[in-house]
């Protein structure tokens, strides 16, 4: 006697896949975050060499115009053009100098629409940054 094998049927009524108008919402949103991507990284970029620029003229030492001078030289060599050696706010803590600096920038987006980020750094390791807390008693 033979045995009967029972397999399974594939549906051929169901379909598998992508649907045009999915591939096309799906590009439509990676599309949306490239944009989003290509005009904020240059804005963080230029944050995080304003960070190196801090920490490099405190460790040039000098005076705050010394440090300033430090400062615009090497914001000049990475192209920094948020902030300039005049705007950062210098402390001193137990005896060092700490540097610190504030700024927002402004990326357009859409037609009217922008967006505005809030960046602020200092060379202090409590974090505190010093540009904020002299901003915020002057309101």
């Amino acid at each position: 006697m033979r045995q009967q094998q029972t397999h399974a049927q594939p549906a051929f009524g169901r379909q598998a896949g992508v649907s045009l108008t999915g591939l096309i919402l799906v590009l439509a949103v990676l599309g949306v975050a490239a944009v989003f991507a290509l005009k904020l990284v240059p804005t963080y970029t230029e944050y995080s060499a304003i960070k190196d620029a801090i920490v490099r003229a405190k460790e040039a030492g000098g005076t705050p115009r010394e440090m300033q001078v430090a400062f615009d030289k090497n914001a000049g060599i990475n192209n920094v053009t948020a902030v300039r050696g005049r705007d950062l706010t210098f402390t001193r803590e137990d005896g060092e100098v700490q540097i610190s600096f504030a700024y927002e920038k402004r990326v357009p987006l859409v037609g009217n629409v922008s967006l505005l980020i809030d960046y602020a750094g200092t060379t202090d390791p409590s974090g505190v940054v010093a540009a904020q807390d002299t901003e915020q008693a002057a309101r």
